[in-house]
C-alpha cells in the first residue's frame, strides 16, 4: 500500500504531530510513506525515520494543480489528513486517493471517506493527542510516544562547532512567536534575563526570525542568530545548548523534542493545548481570568505584563545544570554480561563495585543507563531488569536508573547511543554533561558520551576494572 500523510503547516504543530507519524508507521510497517508538505518544514521531517519520502506542496492555485497531479501519479491508496483545512481533503479527494482519513471539520465531510467526528476537541485536548486520534481511529490500543527529534552525531557536532567559544552553560532565548504578539513577553525583560544571565553563569544565544534579536556587543557571551539560520541549523544548535527561554512557539516545540530544559511563558494561549509535556520544564502561565483567549491581538495584553522578570528568572535558576554525574552501563560494566540477564542465578556484581561509592563522596550522581532489548525480544521480564536496576540504588547509591526496552529495529531516541535516557536524567537532576562521566564497556557508551558532550570510559582499554575508572575520575579532578 502507498500512503501519504498530508503535513500541518506550522512548526509547533509539526513537531507536536510526530507520534502520530509515527503511529501511522505502526499501523504500515511495510508501506511506503510519503509526506506532503510545505517547503518551510522540508528539514524536520527530513530527520524522520517514518517517513520515506517528501513532496513539496508550494502556495497558490498552480502548486494546487502540481501536486493534484503527481499525487495522482502515485497511485496512493490511503491518505492521513493532519491538516484541519478544507483543502488538504479536497486536494486528495482530486488525486482520486481511495481512502481519506481525517477531523469531520471545516466543511470536509464529503471529501472523507473514514471521518473523525469532531466535537472541538482542538480546545479539549492536548494536540499531541489531537493529532493522534487520527491514526488510533484504526487501532485504539496506540498511544502517543514522546516527541523527540533524532539528529545525528554529525549534525549535533555541526550545532556544537557553531556555538564553539561560547561560555557554559549556554542559554538559548526565542524571543518571537509567529502568532501574534499576543504570545510575545515584553522585550525589554528578555533583555534583562540575558544580562543577569551573562554577568552571573554564562553565554546567550538569541534564536528566530530576523528582527527578533536583541541588542548585546559581549562577543564571548552573545550570539544573535536571528534570521541567520535554516530550519536545520536551528535545529543542530538548539540541541546544544543548555537551557532554553522561549514564548508558546515553534522553537518552544523544538526544545521539549530535542530535551533542552525550557522556561516557557503563556499568555494568550494554553499550555494544557500546546504546552511542553512531561520531562521537559517549567510553564509560566498568566494568572487572569482572560487568559487563555487565543487572540492574535489585544490592546493591552495583559497576560503577558502579568508575568515578571523575577518569576522568570527564579524559574531558570530551577532548571540551569549544575550538577555532575557519572552514567554507567549496567550488563558489562556494573555486573557480568549474562547475554540478556533474566534470572537471579545468572547475575554477577564486577569486581572492584564498591569503589563506585567513592564517586559519591566527590559530588558525583551515580545514574545508570541500559539498552535491554531482550524485553521487546520477549526473552528478559521488564519487572526483573527494574529489580536488577533497584538492588543497585539500594546496595551501591545509585541514584536512579534508566533502560531502553526496545528493539533496534524500532529506531527509539532512547537506545544508546541515541541521548534520550541523560537527557532525561539532566531535566530531573539538573545535570551539566560537560563536568559528567559515561562509562561502559562498549563503543556505543563512548557515543554516548560524544554525544552529550562528557566524558567517555571504556572497560577494556581506559581501564580494566571500576577502581580504575574512580582513578580516573579522581585523577581529572585533581589536574
Amino acid at each position: 500500500m502507498e500512503v501519504l500523510i498530508r503535513s500541518v503547516n506550522w512548526l509547533g504543530d509539526a513537531v507536536m504531530s510526530l507520534p502520530a507519524i509515527r503511529a501511522i508507521r505502526k499501523l504500515h510497517p511495510n508501506d511506503k510513506i510519503s509526506i506532503l508538505t510545505r517547503r518551510t518544514l522540508c528539514e524536520l521531517f527530513q530527520l524522520e525515520g517514518s517517513i520515506d519520502e517528501i513532496i513539496i506542496y508550494e502556495k497558490g492555485f498552480t502548486g494546487k494543480i502540481k501536486v493534484i497531479r503527481e499525487l495522482k501519479k502515485k497511485k496512493y491508496q490511503r491518505a492521513y489528513l493532519l491538516q484541519n483545512a478544507l483543502d488538504a481533503a479536497l486536494i486528495t479527494f482530486l488525486a482520486g486517493i481511495p481512502e481519506r482519513v481525517g477531523w469531520n471539520r471545516d466543511c470536509r465531510r464529503f471529501f472523507l471517506t473514514h471521518p473523525v467526528p469532531y466535537n472541538g476537541e482542538d480546545r479539549r485536548m492536548h494536540h499531541i493527542d489531537y493529532f493522534f486520534e487520527i491514526p488510533r481511529r484504526f487501532n485504539p490500543s496506540l498511544t502517543p510516544s514522546y516527541p523527540w527529534i533524532k539528529i545525528s552525531f554529525e549534525n549535533r557536532m555541526l550545532g556544537r562547532q557553531r556555538l564553539n567559544g561560547l561560555r557554559r552553560p549556554i542559554l538559548a532565548v526565542a524571543p518571537g512567536a509567529k502568532y501574534g504578539d499576543t504570545k510575545k513577553w515584553d522585550i525589554s525583560r528578555f533583555n534583562e534575563i540575558v544580562r543577569n544571565f551573562i554577568n552571573k553563569y554564562g553565554s546567550v544565544v538569541i534564536l528566530g526570525q530576523k528582527g527578533e534579536g536583541l541588542n548585546f556587543m559581549e562577543e564571548d557571551s552573545f550570539l544573535d542568530l536571528t534570521g541567520k539560520t535554516s530550519l536545520l541549523e536551528l535545529i543542530c544548535i538548539l540541541s546544544e545548548c543548555d537551557l532554553l527561554l522561549c514564548n508558546d512557539s515553534g522553537i518552544m516545540h523544538l526544545g521539549y523534542a530535542l530535551g533542552v530544559p525550557l522556561v516557557a511563558i503563556f499568555g494568550s494561549t494554553s499550555p494544557e493545548l500546546t504546552g511542553p509535556p512531561r520531562i521537559a520544564g517549567k510553564v509560566l502561565k498568566a494568572k487572569l481570568s482572560c487568559s487563555p483567549c487565543f487572540k492574535k491581538r489585544c490592546d493591552i495584553i495583559e497576560c503577558m505584563k502579568s508575568i515578571d522578570t523575577e518569576e522568570v528568572w527564579n524559574a531558570l535558576l530551577e532548571i540551569i545544570p549544575k550538577r555532575k554525574a557519572v552514567f554507567f552501563d549496567r550488563d558489562g560494566t556494573l555486573c557480568r554480561d549474562a547475554h540478556y540477564l533474566n534470572r537471579w542465578e545468572d547475575f554477577e556484581v564486577s569486581t572492584q563495585i564498591e569503589t563506585i561509592k567513592e564517586l559519591k563522596e566527590l559530588g558525583f550522581l551515580l545514574i545508570g543507563v541500559s539498552n535491554q532489548s531482550g524485553i521487546a525480544r520477549g526473552i528478559v521480564d521488564e519487572n526483573f531488569v527494574r529489580e536488577v536496576n533497584k538492588f543497585f540504588i539500594e546496595n551501591y547509591g545509585f541514584d536512579d536508573f534508566f533502560y531502553c526496552p526496545h528493539h533496534p529495529k524500532e529506531g527509539c531516541f532512547c537506545r544508546k547511543p541515541n541521548p534520550a535516557m541523560p537527557l532525561i536524567a539532566r531535566y530531573k537532576y539538573g545535570i551539566d554533561f560537560r563536568r559528567s562521566y559515561v562509562v561502559g564497556d562498549k563503543e556505543i557508551d563512548v557515543q554516548l558520551a560524544e554525544m552529550i558532550g562528557a566524558k567517555g570510559i571504556l572497560i577494556g582499554k581506559d581501564a580494566s576494572n571500576l577502581k580504575e575508572v574512580v582513578e580516573i575520575i579522581k585523577k581529572d579532578l585533581n589536574a
